[in-house]
């Protein structure tokens, strides 16, 4: 059996993890976890500094009480 050896393109990775496909997909993501956990719960994503990110978050007082006493957003990404 021979050994492969994988080189990564470093520019081109990084370009990858800044795409707005990327952006588009991680934002998809975000919205269907926010839709799982019902009302309240809002999503939001933004391209730092190596990466595009998503995220998350209780945006009422009553899904800030929701999540603290069950965990939804934990469970909701299951």
């Amino acid at each position: 059996m021979s050994k492969i050896r994988v080189e990564l393109n470093s520019g081109a990775v990084r370009e990858l993890l800044k795409s707005s496909e990327m952006a588009a997909a991680c934002k998809a993501e975000a919205d269907a976890i926010a839709k799982r956990c019902g009302a309240g719960y809002s999503s939001d994503s933004y391209t730092g500094k190596n990466r595009v990110n998503a995220m998350v978050y209780p945006e009422s007082n009553a899904a800030k009480e929701d999540n603290s006493e069950n965990n939804t957003l934990l469970r909701s990404l299951k």
